[in-house]
């Protein structure tokens, strides 16, 4: 894909300052990584709640962190090269619009936003500001996913991906009176992860959702997807949030039919592949899975900061990451509607809803936009069957 181009830092300004806005609990898992890592530093933590971000920089042993209530006012006391967005779904359109306009770059966690239409205004936001948006999809990031993704390769055109994941959480608050908790809240992992191991982009989807009578969920807690990707490839995903013993791994357990061969993976342990009339699997040149590359959300972070180093675009661009939120809503819509449902109609149908919507610069590039599909550069790609 060919995404817009964004603004770099020179090689030789040191580390890059990162200003995180949100001190909830992922907070944490950010300040730690931002800390590890040799390529960045900590400028300060933003928090509507400024004790929050006290108490957050005070817990990570770096007591003398700038914190504050706001984001321009931090920005400019600190004057930091990025933001890490760690805020709720529904704050990631807000943070992210004003950290653009200061002409900050953002690594943000997932989703990208709450909805597809405010997905569509940051990614015309990014375009407006030449600024990096990138989503930080961290269960990309691993050594056993990489190698599953770098010796699939082997086994010829893909035909049927699955995943089962089947936990039992009790979570309390918030995501036990959700309507759909296991979609909204945790499918778009999976959901991410099946596009980048397929290289492929979806098409269409019947979900069906529902909740087994002893769930803890006031919504439902389980769901059954089969997607039509491009090429013709299937990937089904069957989840439960509700499903006590013989518990899948928060990765979930995953299998590969192609054409030469499949492939699996308990998401826990190396993958195992298996060519169709062959003694063993070949391993292919510079197999991501040997190296000892940054894991989960300090890999999104490595990546991140080379991306700026460098001008590559980065896995999770915000033009790429839209289609994996698109896929939560499809799947949700069609759960809800029990029909089939088509990505590109949907698509489009939130870039009406982002131009009416819009109120800041992003306004005018949304109405320059011929097309959500073009605009997302997955055209040449293929939204349609068999494309």
């Amino acid at each position: 894909m060919k995404f817009p181009s964004f603004r770099t830092l020179h090689p030789d300004d040191g580390p890059v300052r990162v200003l995180v806005v949100g001190a909830g609990r992922m907070a944490r898992i950010w300040l730690r990584a931002i800390l590890s890592s040799p390529g960045t530093e900590l400028a300060g933590v933003v928090d509507l709640v400024p004790a929050a971000a006290e108490a957050l920089v005070c817990r990570a042993g770096v007591p003398d962190t700038p914190t504050g209530h706001d984001l321009a006012a931090l920005a400019a006391a600190t004057r930091p090269d990025a933001v890490v967005n760690v805020t709720v779904p529904e704050a990631h359109l807000p943070v992210t619009l004003e950290a653009l306009a200061l002409g900050l770059p953002v690594l943000g966690e997932k989703p990208v936003a709450a909805t597809v239409p405010e997905a569509l205004r940051l990614a015309a936001a990014s375009e407006t500001t030449g600024e990096l948006f990138m989503v930080s999809q961290s269960r990309r990031y691993g050594r056993h996913p990489a190698a599953f993704r770098d010796r699939a390769r082997l086994l010829g055109r893909p035909g049927i991906l699955t995943t089962d994941f089947f936990r039992a959480p009790r979570f309390g608050g918030f995501r036990e009176t959700m309507a759909h908790p296991l979609l909204l809240d945790m499918a778009i992992h999976p959901f991410d992860t099946a596009r980048w191991l397929l290289d492929a982009e979806p098409v269409s989807v019947r979900c069906e959702a529902y909740n087994p009578a002893w769930s803890w969920y006031a919504g439902d807690a389980a769901a059954t997807a089969v997607f039509e990707m491009t090429g013709g490839i299937r990937y089904v995903y069957n989840g439960s949030w509700c499903s006590v013993g013989l518990e899948t791994s928060w990765n979930g357990a995953w299998r590969l039919s192609a054409e030469l061969g499949s492939a699996t993976w308990d998401g826990e342990h190396p993958p195992e592949v298996e060519l169709h009339g062959a003694d063993g699997v070949p391993r292919s040149e510079g197999e991501a899975g040997d190296g000892a590359a940054p894991e989960g959300v300090a890999g999104a972070l490595a990546e991140f900061v080379r991306a700026l180093r460098t001008g590559i675009t980065p896995t999770g661009e915000v033009h790429d990451n839209v289609l994996s939120l698109a896929m939560v809503a499809a799947a949700v819509t069609s759960a809800r509607t029990d029909d089939r449902v088509h990505i590109e109609p949907l698509l489009e149908e939130a870039l009406t809803e982002a131009r009416a919507a819009a109120t800041g610069p992003e306004a005018a590039r949304l109405r320059a936009w011929p097309s959500a599909s073009e605009a997302l550069a997955v055209t040449p790609r293929g939204l349609h069957s068999g494309g």
